[in-house]
């Protein structure tokens, strides 16, 4: 009898999370935000993330039952399908972020003169904008990861519409998006 390994290993570990902490893997882990720096190591989207060392942002994290208790991780128990249900609305929430800063937030950061304010970021501060705009293009790519994800395991994805209406937003102040036109 000849033994597939590779199809042992991967049925094995299928349905499986590693927590980013410990290595661990497991059936269930906690998804919860913690805002410590080194958070910023175990937050699957904070990897295209230029400024991990100082952030006390919320990072949206994922940690098996030891580490989240060695942390303190208020989280909830999720398995592999809640994960990415989770992951997904964590990108979403991020992506409208990103969406209300280039539109207005910007201005509430910025100590910019009355007379610069119907202006838009790339005019008023180039380098802020290319952050801002960078940190956009890379949660987009994750958003198609993650979609793909759902497509591949003929999972329904949660509220389907989104990602026209986030679309139709983008374009309308006039900025390119991956996630369709």
């Amino acid at each position: 009898m000849q033994i597939d390994w590779q199809r042992a290993i991967n049925d094995i570990l299928a349905k499986k999370l590693s927590c980013p902490r410990c290595g661990s893997f497991t059936d269930d882990v906690f998804v919860g935000y913690l805002r410590t720096p080194e958070a910023s190591e175990w937050a699957p989207l904070c990897e295209g993330c230029t400024k991990r060392e100082n952030c006390d942002a919320r990072k949206f994290v994922l940690l098996c039952e030891n580490c989240s208790t060695e942390v303190r991780l208020r989280g909830r128990r999720v398995d592999e399908d809640g994960f990415m249900h989770s992951l997904l609305e964590e990108c979403r929430r991020n992506l409208e972020e990103t969406l209300d800063y280039l539109a207005d937030f910007w201005r509430e950061d910025l100590d910019i003169d009355p007379e610069e304010m119907e202006k838009r970021l790339e005019e008023v501060d180039p380098d802020l904008f290319e952050e801002e705009n960078n940190w956009r293009r890379y949660l987009e790519e994750q958003y198609l990861k993650i979609h793909a994800w759902f497509r591949e395991r003929h999972t329904p994805l949660p509220n389907p519409g989104w990602r026209s209406e986030y679309v139709e937003d983008i374009v309308a102040l006039g900025y390119p998006t991956a996630l369709g036109d």
